[in-house]
């Protein structure tokens, strides 16, 4: 079973060693216009993680993803007043 998980992203200056960073975790996204990689790893590890691969020459930056510290439940979110309207009404 798989844990909780948490995003990488990391960018590089070249695209060639994207394939090297499998290594480390599961590569998700792999942007060649933007030349940046998305890696999914345990969040115990993200820390240490992001440390080695920074070190690394070919990438200029890693950044950890915040999705698993956002609160995804909304609260007083008003209804949208057209889904209100009822369109059989007037047939």
């Amino acid at each position: 079973m798989i844990g909780q998980r948490q995003g990488i992203i990391i960018w590089l200056y070249s695209l060639k060693q994207a394939k090297m960073l499998r290594r480390f975790g599961n590569v998700h996204y792999v942007s060649r216009r933007l030349k940046y990689v998305v890696l999914y790893c345990d969040l115990e590890d993200t820390d240490a993680l992001i440390q080695k691969i920074s070190s690394y020459s070919f990438v200029k930056k890693a950044e950890p993803s915040y999705k698993p510290y956002l609160k995804m439940e909304y609260e007083n979110a008003a209804p949208d007043k057209a889904k209100e309207y009822d369109y059989k009404m007037g047939i």
